[in-house]
C-alpha cells in the first residue's frame, strides 16, 4: 500500500506511513496537534534568549555571565554587575517593598524613647519581629533560642533575674559594652567544713532543709572577714547589680543546678564546690558590631523575655 492510495481513502481515516509487516501491520502517520509544534517552538526560543541574559553554560572554570545586569549599594557606592542571585538579594535588600517599609519602621521606632516602645503595640510588634532575627544571630549561640540560657553557663533571660541590672538603660549598657562575670574562688581562703557552712547558709536563705548549726556558721562566714561574701551580694545576700553579684534569695540558680540535684546533700556539695572553684564569665560587647538603632531593638526585645523592671 503507497502514500497515494492513503489520500484516496476517506480523509476521515488516519493515514499510515504506507509500511506494512506480516501482511495487515501497519504504521500510523498521525502528525502532532499544530499547536504543540508552536509551543515547542516558542520553548526553544526562551531558551535561547534566556541563555543570553543570564547565566548559563559553564566554559572550563568560568560560565557565560548572560548580558543582564544589576545595580545596587555596597559600601556606600553605587555597583553594577551581571545578573546573580545574591545580587538580587542585596538589591531587594535595599529596594524591595518589605525591605524599604522595614527601614521605616526602625527609623520610627529608633526614634522613640523606650517607655513609647514599651507601651506601644505597633512598635513592640515590629521590635519582635526584627530584634527576635538579631537575637538568634548574635545571642542565641549562649542563650539559647528562647532566652532561657544554660544552667552553669549562660544567664537565662525569662526570669526577670539580671545580674547587671534589668531597666531598659542598664540592659542596653550590657549590650554596648558587654560584661565580664567574676566570683573569686575560697580553695585557698575556706577549708572543706567551712565551704560546706556558706553552701548551708545560702541553701537556708531558699527554705532548703540544712543543718542550721552549719547555716548559722555560714552566716559568720558570709557576713564576716573570713568569707566577705557580703562585699558584692551584700548583707542581705540579695546582691549587687553594679558588681554583677546575683541575689541568692530568689531559688534562681544560673550557675550551679541546685534545682537538679537529686538529694540535699547533693545540693550542699555543688554550691559549695562552686564557691571552692569560683567562676568567670565573659559577655562580648556589641557596641562595635551593631548599630545604636539595632541595639535598641534588642534592648526591648530582651527586656520585654523577663518582663523587663
Amino acid at each position: 500500500m503507497s502514500t497515494q492510495d492513503n489520500r484516496e481513502k476517506d480523509p476521515n481515516q488516519v493515514e499510515t506511513t504506507g509500511h506494512v509487516w506480516d501482511g495487515n501491520l501497519q504504521e500510523y502517520n498521525n502528525p502532532l496537534p499544530r499547536w504543540w509544534l508552536w509551543g515547542f517552538y516558542a520553548t526553544i526560543v526562551f531558551a535561547v534568549v534566556y541563555w543570553l541574559i543570564y547565566p548559563a553554560w559553564p566554559i572550563g572554570d568560568s560560565f557565560t555571565k548572560g548580558f543582564n545586569t544589576i545595580t545596587f549599594e555596597q559600601g556606600g557606592e553605587e555597583r553594577t554587575m551581571h545578573w546573580n542571585t545574591r545580587a538580587l538579594l542585596a538589591k531587594d535588600m535595599q529596594t524591595g517593598t518589605y525591605a524599604v517599609r522595614q527601614r521605616e519602621m526602625l527609623d520610627q521606632v529608633a526614634a522613640q524613647d523606650y517607655e513609647t516602645i514599651l507601651q506601644d503595640a505597633e512598635s513592640m510588634s515590629f521590635v519582635n519581629a526584627y530584634a527576635q532575627g538579631s537575637f538568634g544571630t548574635w545571642c542565641a549561640a549562649c542563650h539559647q533560642v528562647g532566652g532561657a540560657g544554660v544552667v552553669g553557663q549562660y544567664p537565662n533571660l525569662r526570669n526577670d533575674h539580671w545580674k547587671w541590672g534589668g531597666t531598659v538603660e542598664q540592659i542596653e549598657e550590657t549590650l554596648h559594652q558587654g560584661r565580664l562575670g567574676y566570683m573569686p574562688g575560697y580553695r585557698d581562703t575556706l577549708d572543706g567544713d567551712q565551704l560546706n557552712q556558706v553552701a548551708a547558709y545560702v541553701l537556708s536563705l531558699n527554705d532548703y532543709s540544712v543543718d542550721q548549726e552549719e547555716a548559722d556558721a555560714g552566716e559568720r562566714i558570709f557576713t564576716g572577714t573570713d568569707g566577705g561574701c557580703f562585699q558584692c551580694h551584700a548583707m542581705d545576700a540579695q546582691g549587687l547589680a553594679s558588681q554583677g553579684a546575683p541575689n541568692l534569695t530568689n531559688d534562681l540558680w544560673g550557675l550551679v543546678d541546685v534545682r537538679g540535684a537529686e538529694s540535699d546533700s547533693e545540693r550542699q556539695r555543688l554550691v559549695a564546690n562552686f564557691i571552692r572553684n569560683g567562676a568567670q564569665r565573659e559577655m562580648p560587647a556589641f557596641g562595635d558590631r551593631l548599630s545604636d538603632a539595632e541595639i535598641k531593638m534588642l534592648t526591648a526585645y530582651v527586656h520585654s523575655l523577663g518582663g523587663g523592671q
